[in-house]
């Protein structure tokens, strides 16, 4: 684990050497007028971001990218803390299950709650907690993720990320979510004992799967991927086929029934998938919208379950279908931030 924060320093180095690289410096798809540097695009409403710009960004850089996004930081420090404590109650569902949770909020009404991002980090605080207690906690999650990855299984393009089915990923990702938004802790609890998957990659045997970034970097070179994609970090296709697949399980669950809950929710999601793709928040409530239309569904399936509509769909275009509204996206960290993480919309999914 210390291997995790060495690398802020490797990265800090990488990208000072990178910027000096005229083939590696940020470069717009259009002139920029003079005095406009560094600000929104008045046709697109996005900015220029590193995470995507580069795209000469080796997988090594990527990773390491990853590692030192605020969140993940922070989450190999809580593991690093956890490793000599004794495990905590994570699991709360054992204390308070999912009958004593509703009951428990009867009297306690279920309001907007702003995303709580502090220096570019989520941070869990009594009103997440109560949000995810309020939709029954661990219970409610495990149903909801088990029911995304059967879909995730089923689809050609993203299942080609996940190499070996048999690992709990539904169980891990329900636990990631409830331990984000303040309920126990009982992911890092889990990744206290995880036993590690090797992977080689080349000449090399890496250890993977331990935390997001390993996971990630195990998805990026998985044996799955065609050969010309092997170790290519993820695309914006990739993660609107996937927000779209997973807002999809929500709805058959139930998920959507909690209103409170998925208006966090969906802003929770802008704000994480933004490090895996920067290009892809203003895309989230359209992926949330299109599980709503039957027809969608039918048309997915009729094309053998395939995205046909976004993917290798150029940005430009798919920006372009977006409501105007959503398609500025300022990230979680600006000084006054813009979809995903402003004032709820109501009616919108």
């Amino acid at each position: 684990m210390q291997s995790v924060f060495a690398s802020s320093s490797k990265l800090s180095a990488s990208i000072r050497a990178r910027s000096k690289s005229p083939e590696h410096r940020l470069v717009a798809p259009h002139p920029i007028p003079k005095g406009q540097e560094g600000m929104a695009c008045p046709i697109t409403g996005m900015f220029l971001q590193a995470s995507e710009a580069n795209k000469g960004m080796s997988a090594v850089e990527a990773r390491m990218v990853l590692e030192a996004d605020p969140d993940i930081a922070a989450e190999a420090r809580e593991l690093l803390d956890a490793v000599n404590k004794a495990p905590t109650t994570g699991d709360v569902e054992a204390v308070l299950t999912a009958e004593v949770r509703a009951k428990s909020n009867k009297t306690e009404p279920v309001r907007f709650v702003p995303l709580n991002v502090i220096n570019r980090k989520h941070v869990a605080n009594a009103e997440t907690r109560r949000l995810v207690r309020s939709i029954g906690g661990l219970p409610t999650l495990r149903r909801f993720t088990t029911a995304f990855y059967q879909k995730a299984f089923a689809d050609e393009h993203i299942d080609r990320f996940i190499a070996e089915r048999s690992d709990p990923h539904g169980e891990r990702f329900a636990t990631w979510i409830a331990e984000k938004m303040g309920d126990g802790t009982p992911w890092t609890d889990e990744r206290r004992t995880r036993p590690r998957t090797q992977l080689r990659i080349g000449r090399e045997v890496v250890d993977v799967s331990f935390d997001r970034s390993s996971a990630h970097y195990a998805a990026w070179h998985s044996p799955k991927r065609e050969q010309h994609k092997w170790g290519e970090h993820f695309k914006v296709d990739d993660a609107r086929v996937w927000m779209r697949l997973h807002f999809w399980a929500a709805r058959e669950t139930g998920m959507f029934e909690h209103e409170a809950f998925m208006d966090y929710y969906m802003r929770f999601i802008g704000h994480f998938v933004s490090i895996y793709s920067s290009n892809s928040p203003p895309f989230t409530r359209e992926s949330a919208r299109w599980s709503a239309d039957p027809q969608n569904i039918q048309r997915y399936l009729a094309a053998g379950n395939v995205m046909t509509d976004v993917i290798n769909q150029p940005i430009e275009k798919a920006l372009a279908q977006l409501p105007a509204n959503e398609r500025v996206y300022t990230g979680s960290g600006h000084y006054n931030p813009s979809w995903p993480y402003d004032a709820p919309l109501r009616g919108w999914w």
